[in-house]
């Protein structure tokens, strides 16, 4: 549904801006756009990478497993289908203390 909502919105501004004669400024808006969503996609590569590094050198610590003890039982409440020991815990885990801690980006790749 969310594609067609999509495909709905550029089509009427594509048919506006020709009737209008703004033909021109939908197009390079549409370049704009196009560059600027480049430019955050190398920009969140690598602050995911960085992050994901973070993670991967604070799993290999041990940190990841002590707060994801810490915080057991509250994730067996909400998620009581995971059993015990499963990796989904631990990112599950690792998201939740990102987000409480309010790391911002570090809860993207935990998340993913």
């Amino acid at each position: 549904m969310l594609n067609v909502i999509w495909a709905v919105m550029i089509l009427l501004a594509v048919v506006y801006g020709a009737m209008t004669g703004n033909m021109s400024a939908v197009t390079d808006a549409a370049l704009d756009s196009a560059g600027e969503a480049i430019s955050l996609c190398i920009t969140m590569a690598g602050v995911v990478a960085l992050w994901m590094g973070l993670m991967e050198i604070a799993s290999k610590a041990g940190l990841i497993e002590k707060l994801t003890r810490g915080i057991s039982p509250f994730l067996k409440f909400m998620f009581p289908r995971i059993p015990a020991g499963h990796p989904a815990g631990e990112y599950i885990a690792t998201n939740i203390i990102a987000n409480v801690m309010g790391l911002g980006w570090a809860c993207t790749p935990a998340g993913l």
